[in-house]
């Protein structure tokens, strides 16, 4: 009887472990859509729970440093000079944005601020643009302009302004990702504003697939025709383009990249600007700077940048859309 007795118990003791092996070996894929950055978010990964509440807490945090628009986040305070301690996250996203600044001989900038804000694409709105006014607002930009020391950032002037938009959503996207690959998670999808990182498979096996869409003018944003569609198993991608974020006025189309060194909106024959990079944070930045330096400069700067790949599209001779691709 004892002897039953044990062997009763030896194999009461296996169940929960059993149990416990099969739930984590089951796995499925969880979609998780969010609101930031004024911005839909989109997280598709394969996992054996959700980590909804674990994304929202990322992101919350991410967003009381780098969100513009929060008057309570660290970037908010910078702008209005408001004493702060700058998180890792801003020096992150500082560091790199003045590498690329330094790469880009200015045209990508974060001081530019003040010149989006003055255009009517920023988080503040000033006065009409006007030649003078526009020379007088040049003279608080500028990357040179800034810098840290340790957690405190340091501005030669104070009406200085930093614009992160253009590289905080990248970084957001690899927050996520980091977020999901500290999980084991190799199989994943994460999009912010378009801006995409992708790992493994889809839920049908196959390599995620991204579509770049035709830089039609559509300030709606419900024009979603695809120009090209690629394949993206490893990495990041970013695209920016002016076919979305404009305004007409006199019958003048004014675009939201600004030309930092000009004080003026960009005006290019590159339509959209697609990255890819390991990061999305480089990717983003990249985007954005090539939309401003034209598809000649920014050819010629990609085409000699490790581990980056683009895809330009420009409008041809006819009117037609045309893709030129390339890169390492």
């Amino acid at each position: 009887m004892r002897k039953i007795s044990l062997i009763l118990a030896l194999f009461l003791s296996t169940i929960p472990l059993l149990v416990s092996c099969s739930s984590e070996l089951k796995t499925e894929y969880f979609h998780t859509q969010v609101n930031i950055f004024n911005t839909t978010a989109n997280f598709k990964y394969k996992f054996n729970r959700s980590l909804d509440k674990e994304i929202s807490a990322r992101l919350d945090s991410f967003d009381l440093s780098l969100n513009p628009f929060n008057k309570n986040s660290i970037i908010y305070k910078v702008n209005n000079n408001i004493p702060v301690e700058v998180d890792d996250w801003f020096i992150t996203v500082f560091n790199q944005a003045q590498t690329i600044a330094r790469a880009t001989d200015g045209m990508y900038d974060i001081t530019v601020a003040p010149l989006v804000n003055l255009w009517g694409f920023g988080y503040e709105k000033m006065k009409e643009p006007t030649p003078q006014l526009i020379d007088s607002v040049k003279q608080f930009v500028g990357y040179t302009k800034i810098n840290l020391e340790g957690r405190k950032v340091i501005k030669s002037d104070p009406r200085l302004q930093l614009n992160a938009s253009s590289i905080a959503k990248g970084y957001a996207v690899d927050v996520i990702a980091e977020l999901l690959e500290m999980y084991g998670i190799n199989d994943y999808m994460v999009e912010i504003g378009g801006e995409i990182r992708a790992s493994g498979v889809n839920p049908n096996g196959k390599y995620w697939k991204i579509g770049i869409t035709k830089p039609i003018d559509d300030n709606t944003g419900t024009d979603q025709e695809n120009q090209k569609i690629i394949e993206l198993r490893q990495g990041a991608l970013a695209t920016s383009g002016n076919s979305r974020n404009y305004y007409i006025k006199n019958g003048k189309k004014y675009a939201h990249t600004i030309n930092p060194l000009t004080g003026y909106p960009s005006e290019s024959n590159l339509l959209s600007a697609t990255v890819l990079f390991p990061e999305c944070i480089t990717a983003d930045a990249f985007a954005t700077a090539f939309m401003a330096m034209g598809m000649e400069k920014a050819k010629a700067l990609a085409d000699k940048t490790p581990n980056l790949s683009y895809i330009f599209i420009y409008r041809g001779e006819n009117g037609e859309f045309l893709t030129l691709t390339g890169g390492n």
